[in-house]
């Protein structure tokens, strides 16, 4: 890739930078718009109004609105398996793998966690008003959130033999235990859902995921919580998407910095070989009236040490030998002087007068 402006490690970092920034922009867009759904949507008030409002709009839907009360399950709720009393209409049960994990490249342990089995359940709900107005929430593990509280961890130490500590110093892994946890949306809960209202043939309020694609929320903050959690993540990748780019343009900035370097040693290069040029015609020309007039006189003792035909006509430097045309110096195998060796870091032309 000789004289191409861009090395390789450079197109692979300018084409990685660039798709990165890419990519967090689109989701900086994404986020970025569902912050405008957020600060246009309105605050409705769960009350008795509410199905009068839905059954005078077109389609009898609202599209994107925000609507706030306290979690009730419509039947049967969720019971807690390790916390007496506990109820609520989400439940989550991990189990995690946790150990240790030798890295040959930090020379050390590190923490490795791994989910071994989950499981959610759910029943139906609603959310419920001050005066007992309701709303139906449909499909609440397709939103986002809501914060769920832990109603039990418990980590179950791993036990092991000798044989067992040989066999983890051979494969590299030392077992430390099981995480246990459960997480349950329990009843009473206040929570903010973000999501389209419609109502429904059997006159029942519901909240259900947008069908433009809009993000769905439920969550366990109030509204400008939510909110602020959503411009926070679009500022975010924001400045990711941002700062790739400059990285990007940072690459494109250094390779044309030393690709303009390049083209001025070149052009430097043009005008020493022009220059020598000059002095070797001139040269050739003295040198061919000292011949006329002269007869056979023997050649100059200044000839070239390479080719032994044209004058010596550079001088390298740092050493400081005249010993070679411009042409042979150009047509050397390394940059070294064909006398001493040293290393030639320039070279000037020789004016004879």
């Amino acid at each position: 890739m000789e004289g191409y402006p861009l090395k390789t490690m450079e197109i692979v970092c300018l084409g990685s930078s660039m798709a990165l920034s890419g990519l967090f922009y689109y989701i900086y867009r994404k986020k970025r718009r569902t912050v405008d759904k957020l600060n246009d949507a309105p605050q409705l008030a769960l009350n008795d109004q509410l199905a009068n409002l839905l059954n005078q709009s077109p389609g009898k839907c609202l599209q994107y609105v925000v609507i706030e009360g306290l979690v009730q399950p419509t039947g049967e709720p969720l019971r807690s398996q390790f916390q007496e009393g506990s109820v609520g209409v989400i439940q989550r049960l991990v189990l995690r793998e946790h150990k240790l994990v030798w890295s040959n490249l930090a020379r050390t342990w590190t923490d490795s966690e791994r989910v071994l089995h989950q499981r959610v359940d759910t029943v139906p709900f609603k959310l419920v008003g001050p005066d007992q107005a309701s709303v139906r929430v449909l499909c609440p593990l397709e939103a986002t959130g809501p914060q769920m509280e832990v109603t039990h961890e418990k980590f179950h130490q791993a036990t092991y033999g000798f044989t067992d500590i040989i066999g983890q110093y051979l494969s590299g892994e030392k077992p430390k235990g099981h995480l246990e946890t459960e997480e349950m949306l329990k009843v009473g809960s206040a929570v903010t859902g973000v999501g389209e209202l419609i109502l429904d043939t059997d006159l029942v309020v519901k909240l259900r995921p947008p069908a433009d694609g809009t993000e769905y929320f439920l969550s366990t903050g109030d509204f400008e919580t939510l909110r602020g959690e959503q411009e926070g993540q679009a500022q975010v990748w924001r400045i990711l998407a941002a700062t790739c780019a400059l990285a990007g343009v940072a690459v494109l900035v250094w390779a044309t910095r030393r690709y303009y370097r390049q083209l001025q040693e070149k052009w430097e290069r043009e005008r020493l070989l022009r220059e020598f040029q000059r002095l070797r015609s001139g040269g050739q020309a003295v040198r061919g009236e000292e011949e006329a007039g002269g007869g056979g006189a023997e050649p100059p003792d200044n000839t070239c040490v390479v080719c032994l035909v044209n004058p010596r006509s550079c001088v390298l430097l740092n050493c400081g030998h005249v010993c070679c045309c411009h042409s042979c110096y150009m047509a050397l195998p390394r940059p070294t002087c064909p006398v001493c060796r040293q290393i030639i870091s320039r070279v000037v032309p020789l004016y004879q007068v």
